[in-house]
């Protein structure tokens, strides 16, 4: 199961879900929550902006986060939750969830993939940049771009909703 989190419901999900992995997606600055006695080698930073385009001054989403999503998804062995967080919980984070959602089950449809996720977060709005690398380095021909703009901007929110997708 992957859960998707805000920052400020981290820890509780910490708690509840009791992860095997960690995928922190925040702003250059701020650090990650380093839970007790998670060894590093389960934990992923990936210091970024959340921006859909490059702006000077701020660190845009690139191809080597994505590679290194990759790589952690790919090896996680799916026996306990992979937790993914972002500050909002609303754009990084979901759109890492659809990343990883794609390169575990690369039979799914895109449109049904990202379906599933406005089913489960009314509020997710995925980061367009990291879906657009994310498409080119999984070789889907634009299909996951389509499909993330074919379901929208999510509902207004503060923060996202905790969620948990089970990819069976």
């Amino acid at each position: 199961m992957i859960v998707v989190c805000p920052r400020s419901k981290l820890e509780a999900a910490l708690i509840e879900h009791r992860p095997g992995r960690i995928v922190s997606l925040l702003s250059a600055g701020h650090e990650p929550f380093r839970p007790e006695g998670m060894a590093e080698t389960r934990q992923l930073h990936l210091s970024m902006h959340d921006i859909a385009a490059d702006r000077p001054g701020l660190v845009s989403p690139a191809l080597a986060h994505v590679e290194a999503l990759l790589a952690f998804a790919r090896s996680w062995d799916g026996q306990a939750p992979l937790l993914i967080h972002c500050y909002a919980g609303v754009s990084r984070s979901p759109a890492a969830a659809f990343i990883v959602a794609a390169a575990l089950k690369p039979d799914h449809d895109e449109a049904e993939l990202a379906s599933a996720l406005r089913a489960l977060s009314p509020s997710a709005t995925p980061n367009p940049y990291l879906v657009r690398l994310a498409d080119a380095a999984l070789g889907r021909d634009g299909r996951m771009v389509r499909a993330i703009e074919r379901i929208g901007r999510g509902r207004d929110c503060f923060e996202g909703e905790v969620f948990g997708w089970a990819l069976g």
